[in-house]
């Protein structure tokens, strides 16, 4: 193994309903927990999404209602989730804009608390497109040597961006063999939110990236709108977007 791990790291893909991080849900999960020995965990599981699985997204990935109508909920899983990521950083292919958020939302939506200041994200997909702009399948080709078979299942996407990250560590000698620096070198913009809607300003200030408010810093406007905080706590924003302008609301109070 090529990566240097000082901690475990987790990476892990999801089959969904849909692309929306709000409103989509997880169908199928797939976690591959690798150690600083370089042993592994794999865990497959199959999820209800308690809501009708769009025939467009059925094409992409071949889950339908049928194949998940006996599989346990996301919260019923989350128990097992938690306990698999919790000491681990999080790696995945396109993770950082959309898994990691989705998985987020699903978590805080069941009840359970997400940070990822404990977690170090790397994006596999950001390094490829770096390096090599393409997709997974023509990542794994080049990193790897191989044809992606089964591409859209959960199993095979989580074990072919493991193989793509580690690859991307031989080839290339100026990429660091460490997470932390990985997590920052997988970031195309860095946010303080995982949606991207509050991003850090070159202060490192947290300012809003869309509407009326748009660069403008956030506990400015929260001071001089005090209704604007209230309004995107009831919109249709990522709870996790909500948990962390609380987080700004609450620390510019003191």
């Amino acid at each position: 193994m090529n990566l240097k791990l000082h901690k475990p790291l987790c990476i892990f893909d999801l089959e969904t309903t849909g692309i929306n991080i709000s409103k989509d849900r997880i169908v199928e999960i797939c976690i591959l927990k690798v150690f600083p020995d370089a042993s592994r965990e794999s865990k497959t599981w199959y999820v209800n999404p308690e809501m009708p699985i769009p025939a467009e997204a059925t094409a992409v990935h071949g889950i339908s209602d049928e194949d998940v109508k006996d599989s346990p909920t996301f919260k019923e899983l989350a128990p097992k989730i938690i306990d698999m990521i919790k000491d681990s950083d999080l790696g995945g292919f396109n993770s950082n804009r959309f898994d990691i958020p989705l998985l987020a939302e699903e978590l805080l939506r069941a009840g359970y608390d997400f940070d990822l200041s404990k977690h170090k994200p790397v994006d596999a997909q950001t390094i490829f497109h770096k390096m090599e702009p393409r997709n997974l399948s023509a990542a794994y080709q080049f990193y790897c040597g191989k044809s992606l078979e089964n591409a859209h299942s959960a199993e095979a996407d989580t074990l072919a961006t493991f193989e793509v990250l580690d690859a991307q560590i031989e080839k290339y000698e100026d990429l660091p063999n460490d997470i932390a620096a990985l997590s920052e070198f997988s970031f195309h913009n860095k946010f303080a939110d995982l949606a991207g809607f509050i991003a850090f300003d070159d202060k490192n200030e947290e300012i809003f990236t869309f509407g009326k408010y748009k660069g403008q810093k956030v506990k400015d406007v929260f001071t001089k709108d005090v209704g604007y905080f209230g309004w995107i706590q009831n919109a249709d924003f990522p709870l996790y977007t909500k948990k962390v302008l609380t987080k700004i609301q609450l620390r510019s109070k003191f």
